[in-house]
C-alpha cells in the first residue's frame, strides 16, 4: 500500500493527502447461489435476489489499483456478470480515485461502487455530512453470498462495521484487516541470535546488540510519519488503555498530555536520541525504506500488514518477514494489537446502480472471493475464516497469529478517519520528535492545540465513541 491506506483508517480529503491500494482472484464455488437470481423480474427482491437487482442495468465499479493490484475486483465483477448476464459492467482501476471521483460526485454521476483508497482519496466524513453516501445496512443484513444461513454482517471480522459507521449509519465497507506492528527478518534474527523484545526495556538492549553488529536498529518511511507514529500509539493505548483511545478521539481535553502518551513519546525521543534509527530514514519515501530493509541495513521496520504484499517483488529469498506486536503492557496486555479494517469500499447514493452495486459488495465479500484474495496477497480479508486451510506464508502467518493472540483486545483509534486535520498535525509533530527537533512536551502541546482547535470548530461535525 502506499502512504496512509488508512489504511487504517482511511480516508482524508482530496485536497489534503495523497494515495493507495489491492489483487485476487475469486471464482465461487458450487457450494455458492445459483444463478437464477438473473431470472428473476427486474427489482423484484426473492432469495436467490435479496437486494432486488436489475438484471440488466449497467454496473460501474471504479477500484484503487495499487498493491494489490485489481485482478480481485474483476473476479468479482466476473461473477455479477455470470449472474446478470444482459448487465454491461463498466470496470475503472485508477491510482488517483479521489482526483477522479471528486467532480463525478459534486456532478452528481458518481459509479455505483467505489474503493476509496490511497493517499488523496476522498475524505468519507465530509460526504457524509453532504449525504453522498447510501447507508448499506440492507447489505449488511442480507444472506451472505456463498455461506448458508449467515447474513453479510455475520461474516465479518470484529470492528469492521463500526469502521464503516458514521453517526449510526454503515457507509463503507472495508476489504482488508490491517494489524499495525514491527516488522523483521526471521532469518536474520535466527542467524544473529536476536529475539523479539517482550518489554521497550528489552528493545532498547536489543538495539545495543543490533547496532555494534553494523547494522541499523530501525528504519522508517520517513516521508510519512504516520508510519512511526503508529507504534507510539499502540505504546500508549497499551499503557493507557481504551479510555486513553477514547479520549483522544472524542476530542477531550487534555487527551494528548495522558501520561501513556507522554510516556509513549518519551520512549521514541529516546530511541532517536540513542541513535537507533538509521540516519538518512527522514528522507526515505516507504518503498525506499522498506528496500533498506529488506537489503538488512536495519532490523525493525514499523508497518501495516500489507507490508509482505507490497514487498513481495524486492524482498530476497529466504528472508521470511514476520510481524511482531509493539512490546508494551499495563492497562491493556502485551499481546494487544491495533488493528482496523481498510480498502474502503462506497455506493454512493446518486449511484444509478445501487442495488447492483451492493450485490457487488455481497459477491467481493464472499468467503471464496476473500480466501482468494488471501492466497494472492498475503494479506487478511475482513472475512473471517477466510484463511483457514490456505497455507500461509511467514508475513500472514505472523499476522494472523498476532490477531489470534490479541482476541478480544484489539483496538483501533478513529480520530483518523473522523478528522483529517488532526491527523495530519500528528505525524507531522512525530516525525519533529523522532528528528529530535521537538521535545515531549512540545509534541504534547502542539498535537494537543490542533485537537482543541477541531472541537471548538462549530463547522466541523462530530463523533463520539
Amino acid at each position: 500500500m502506499n502512504p496512509s491506506i488508512r489504511r487504517r483508517s482511511i480516508l482524508t480529503t482530496a485536497a489534503t493527502t495523497a494515495l493507495t491500494a489491492p489483487l485476487l482472484g475469486a471464482c465461487v464455488t458450487s457450494s455458492g447461489p445459483s444463478s437464477s437470481g438473473a431470472d428473476a423480474p427486474s427489482g423484484a427482491k426473492s432469495a436467490d435476489n435479496p437486494l432486488g437487482v436489475k438484471a440488466d442495468a449497467p454496473l460501474e465499479v471504479v477500484v484503487f489499483k495499487g498493491g494489490y493490484g485489481d485482478e480481485y475486483a474483476i473476479a468479482a465483477e466476473s461473477t455479477y456478470k455470470q449472474r446478470y448476464p444482459a448487465a454491461e459492467i463498466d470496470h475503472k482501476g485508477l491510482q488517483k480515485v479521489g482526483e477522479a471521483m471528486q467532480p463525478r460526485f459534486v456532478a452528481g454521476d458518481p459509479p455505483d461502487v467505489v474503493d476509496n483508497t490511497g493517499a488523496g482519496r476522498l475524505d468519507i466524513a465530509t460526504l457524509v455530512a453532504a449525504k453522498q453516501l447510501t447507508d448499506l445496512s440492507e447489505l449488511l443484513d442480507v444472506p451472505a453470498f456463498d455461506q448458508s444461513g449467515k447474513s453479510v454482517r455475520d461474516t465479518l471480522l470484529p470492528g469492521v462495521v463500526a469502521d464503516g459507521t458514521f453517526g449510526g449509519s454503515t457507509v463503507a465497507l472495508n476489504f482488508t484487516y490491517t494489524v499495525w506492528g514491527l516488522w523483521y527478518s526471521k532469518a536474520l534474527f535466527a542467524e544473529r541470535g536476536w529475539t523479539h523484545p517482550s518489554s521497550w526495556a528489552e528493545m532498547l538492549t536489543l538495539c545495543e546488540q543490533i547496532r555494534k553488529s553494523g547494522i541499523a536498529p530501525w528504519t522508517y518511511q520517513g516521508k510519512y510519519p504516520e508510519y512511526i507514529n503508529d507504534p507510539l500509539l499502540t505504546m500508549a493505548a497499551k499503557i493507557g488503555g481504551l479510555d486513553l483511545v477514547k479520549a483522544v478521539d472524542n476530542l477531550a481535553p487534555d487527551a494528548w498530555k495522558q501520561p501513556g502518551l507522554t510516556e509513549a513519546a518519551t520512549a521514541f525521543a529516546e530511541l532517536a536520541g540513542k541513535g537507533y534509527v538509521m540516519s538518512g530514514s527522514e528522507a526515505l519515501s516507504h518503498t525506499e525504506a522498506q528496500a533498506a530493509w529488506c537489503q538488512r541495513k536495519a532490523a525493525f521496520i514499523p508497518c501495516g500488514s500489507w507490508l509482505e504484499a507490497e514487498q513481495k517483488s524486492v524482498t530476497p529469498a529466504g528472508f521470511d518477514m514476520v510481524m511482531g506486536v509493539v512490546p508494551a503492557s499495563g492497562a491493556l496486555p502485551a499481546t494487544a494489537v491495533q488493528a482496523a479494517s481498510s480498502e474502503s469500499f462506497l455506493v454512493p447514493s446518486a449511484a444509478k446502480n445501487p442495488a447492483g452495486g451492493m450485490e457487488y459488495l455481497r459477491i467481493l465479500f464472499s468467503k471464496a472471493s476473500a480466501a482468494s484474495f488471501a492466497a494472492a496477497n498475503s494479506t487478511l480479508p475482513a472475512v473471517a475464516g477466510a484463511t483457514d486451510g490456505l497455507t500461509l506464508s511467514s508475513g500472514l502467518g505472523s499476522v494472523r497469529d498476532a490477531v489470534q493472540a490479541a482476541g478480544g483486545d484489539a483496538f483501533n483509534y478513529r480520530f483518523r478517519t473522523w478528522y483529517a486535520p488532526l491527523a495530519k498535525a500528528v505525524d507531522d509533530a512525530t516525525g519533529e520528535l523522532v528528528n529530535r527537533r521537538i521535545s515531549v512536551a512540545d509534541w504534547s502541546t502542539r498535537v494537543q492545540k490542533a485537537s482543541d482547535s477541531l472541537a471548538k470548530d462549530s463547522t466541523v461535525v462530530k463523533y463520539t465513541r
